[in-house]
């Protein structure tokens, strides 16, 4: 478990494994919760919350066909294989 220490100015500087964990990086922003068990951080949403009819069709493609879900599945699992190779995961 680590420790940290607050500040005079209320600053916790969160132990650098947990960051590069979490991939979080300077300016990111959090929001703060108090819970019965203690304080919870999370990273903030950078969107807000938005329904499938609000979206869809948004993205333009240049594509002269829609692209398959097989195609969708094997392209987010080559991502994810090369991002898992690279340490991310």
């Amino acid at each position: 478990m680590e420790t940290t220490t607050l500040s005079t100015k209320g600053q916790i500087i969160l132990p650098k494994n947990i960051r590069e964990a979490r991939a979080w990086r300077p300016g990111m922003e959090f929001t703060v919760e108090e819970t019965p068990e203690g304080v919870l951080l999370r990273p903030a949403r950078p969107f807000p919350e938005t329904t499938l009819d609000e979206v869809v069709g948004c993205l333009k493609t240049k594509r002269k066909r829609p692209v398959s879900l097989k195609e969708m599945d094997d392209a987010i699992t080559k991502a994810v294989k090369e991002r898992h190779d690279r340490g991310r995961y």
